[in-house]
């Protein structure tokens, strides 16, 4: 066994709102003999866990934590299409956020949420720049012998739903260090000098400094995130209530927190 293959497990313990659940239950174990501090753990627990599945938190956690870069500007889109078009050295990668290898309703494998999001923002900025666009994301540390990469259903999908073409395609990273380490040479070899990376914000703190190390100063790389957060990070009272949703934004922001803690 591998670390990769613990890393699944590795994550479930890290991941709220597991670790709140489990000093929860510690405080209730310390109860019986330790009152006062069974009890503090596990209302600490619990309100650990109300925080967890909040958006709000999740938000404040993406803002002070990941320090996100903004979004791209009306300004900045028109400069690099005017660039695009002179020089025809600016490109668009999607990196791929994963892929279900069984989706009932469509009868086979296809694409995550998030990678489907990236894609479709990828294709948008492909048609407002006109430049190229590229795909960069394999099968992962854990996949399964015969399993479809991600480069090759972004492929399908990119056709199919799209009618849309990419120029480059990587197929073999399994995370975003490889992500960097295989897709720069595509672009580099076809005179590239500019790339607008697409990712989600939260991921584009650690794929810009992946990309931005591999890349080594030859190549310019521009963040285009997607999934930002209002302007101004104000937060109404509905912020706060448990939801699915902030669930998954907390879970994300920790997940690329540890990310970057890694290396990885």
């Amino acid at each position: 066994m591998t670390a990769h293959d613990l890393k699944p497990f590795v994550l479930a313990l890290l991941l709220p709102p597991t670790p709140f659940l489990l000093l929860a239950l510690l405080g209730l174990v310390l109860q019986g003999r330790q009152g006062p501090w069974g009890r503090g753990l596990v209302l600490t627990g619990l309100l650990g866990v109300w925080l967890s599945c909040s958006d709000a938190a999740g938000q404040a956690l993406a803002r002070h934590v990941l320090q996100l870069p903004p979004g791209l500007s009306g300004a900045q889109l028109m400069a690099l299409k005017s660039e695009s078009q002179q020089n025809q050295d600016v490109a668009i990668l999607v990196l791929g956020a994963g892929a279900r290898r069984m989706v009932p309703e469509y009868l086979g494998p296809r694409l995550k949420t998030r990678s489907l999001e990236r894609l479709q923002y990828g294709v948008w900025l492909s048609r407002q720049l006109q430049a190229p666009l590229g795909f960069s994301g394999g099968i992962g540390w854990n996949a399964r012998q015969g399993e479809l990469s991600e480069g090759e259903l972004a492929q399908a999908a990119v056709q199919k739903e799209y009618l849309s073409q990419f120029r480059w395609l990587e197929s073999k990273s399994r995370d975003t260090v490889e992500n960097a380490r295989l897709s720069l040479p595509l672009l580099k070899a076809e005179g590239i000098h500019k790339v607008l990376l697409v990712t989600h914000d939260m991921h584009m703190p650690r794929a810009l400094r992946a990309f931005q190390a591999e890349s080594q100063g030859q190549l310019e790389i521009i963040a285009a995130p997607l999934g930002l957060a209002a302007e101004g990070g104000q937060t109404d009272w509905e912020d706060w209530i448990p939801s699915w949703e902030g669930l998954q934004r907390v879970q994300y922001a920790v997940y690329e927190g540890l990310g970057l803690l890694a290396g990885r």
